[in-house]
């Protein structure tokens, strides 16, 4: 590790990438090195466990090693690291920052019209959003997933409140929103990734990195856009740790056809007995439900939130 991070090109790297996730374009244009070269560095800090790579797309993305001892000899080295010679990548940094915040912009604001007519059709979200973070900070939080992040609002929300936090999201376009949200905030705890729901890019529960799973997942109006939303509640308990908890946010049973047609919506909410369903099929034990109810005559949407927690696996299951 010591000999991956002394190099002089590799430790710009890595101080780089402790203050934020960039992909190997990015890095490029902040070291102003060859893309043969920086490939090169970063495959040997990756090798080495002081870096982290995700293919997302056509694109690397690439952050510090937030786990292990690769983490912490990061920080140390950080630690030691002399502020002044890191200004003028620290320059660099924030006009690449700046270019991805406008891009981000750009791409929110072709789209608010239609995120805000949704929300004007249920409770106001600051309702929905105090009753998340009221059942999951209830305790300590090891391991956050935000399943179908979109804008890595509920990270920003929840991750504050857990040691780390993964938002997973199948849209490139909502991921550059999220990770936008996560610097301008600050949020170093947490990070998003490419991913499907069905198909989680992490190992099971109880055998995870360092034995650790996910002890909270988060279903924030993601399922009612799904075909299949128990396989996505199934494959989450998948990769919760015994004792998990998981806490599903959608809408209640409802008859606004136009959700389908104009936007995307595969379904019109779901009823207690369906999701309860999901939960003992996935092995989850049901912890009730909570109702935010609309406000006002405008507002037709009952947004409901689901609880269950992970039951202890076998021996066998385990194995």
């Amino acid at each position: 590790m010591l000999r991956a991070a002394g190099d002089p090109t590799r430790l710009r790297l890595l101080l780089l990438l402790r203050q934020a996730e960039l992909t190997v374009s990015e890095l490029i244009e902040i070291v102003g090195q060859s893309q043969p070269r920086v490939s090169r560095h970063l495959k040997l800090l990756g090798e080495a466990g002081l870096v982290e790579r995700f293919k997302e797309g056509s694109w690397v993305f690439c952050r510090a090693a937030d786990r292990g001892t690769g983490a912490q000899l990061g920080a140390a080295i950080a630690g030691l690291a002399d502020p002044a010679s890191q200004e003028a990548d620290k320059m660099r940094l924030a006009q690449v920052r700046q270019a991805r915040a406008n891009a981000a912009a750009a791409y929110f604001k072709s789209n608010a019209a239609q995120w805000e007519r949704i929300r004007s059709l249920h409770a106001p979200e600051r309702d929905v959003e105090d009753a998340i973070a009221r059942h999951l900070t209830a305790a300590g939080i090891e391991n956050f997933l935000d399943a179908g992040t979109g804008t890595g609002r509920m990270l920003e929300l929840i991750a504050p409140h857990a040691k780390r936090a993964v938002g997973i999201d199948v849209s490139p376009d909502m991921l550059a929103i999220a990770r936008d949200r996560l610097l301008r905030e600050n949020i170093r705890n947490a990070q998003v990734r490419l991913g499907d729901i069905y198909r989680l890019p992490f190992p099971n529960g109880s055998v995870g990195p360092n034995g650790a799973g996910f002890d909270v997942v988060l279903f924030h109006q993601v399922l009612h856009y799904l075909d299949d939303p128990g396989t996505a509640v199934a494959e989450a308990a998948r990769v919760m740790t015994p004792g998990g908890r998981l806490l599903i946010a959608d809408f209640a049973s409802h008859k606004e056809e136009f959700l389908r047609e104009e936007f995307a919506h595969r379904r019109l909410g779901f009823s207690d007995r369906e999701v309860e369903g999901w939960f003992s099929a996935a092995g989850l034990s049901s912890g009730g439900s909570e109702t935010v109810a609309p406000r006002s005559e405008g507002e037709k949407l009952t947004v409901k939130l689901w609880l269950a927690t992970a039951k202890a696996k076998s021996k066998k299951e385990a194995a």
